[in-house]
């Protein structure tokens, strides 16, 4: 049953990609001011900020990531009646 998932969740995986960054630059842009978040590397940036920028992203890729599998798997399954072996 996974290989009949398998294409759906790879399209939830590159929509979710761009959800979370969306939702990410709306989120930065709120809290910073600023349109862009800072790259590692900027010299421009103290690295309170970077790191700020950085755990920010993460958490929000990661809910994301976890909202949108949990319910791919779920709608999977209500159409299906089965379950993803993991």
């Amino acid at each position: 049953m996974n290989l009949l998932y398998r294409p759906l969740s790879l399209v939830i995986s590159v929509l979710g990609g761009v959800l979370a960054s969306a939702v990410f630059k709306r989120v930065w842009r709120a809290v910073s001011g600023e349109a862009e978040a800072p790259e590692a590397t900027s010299p421009d940036h103290r690295t309170r900020e970077v790191l700020l920028a950085a755990l920010l992203q993460g958490a929000i890729f990661g809910v994301v990531k976890a909202g949108l599998d949990r319910a791919g798997a779920k709608g999977f399954r209500r159409l299906t009646g089965k379950e993803l072996d993991d």
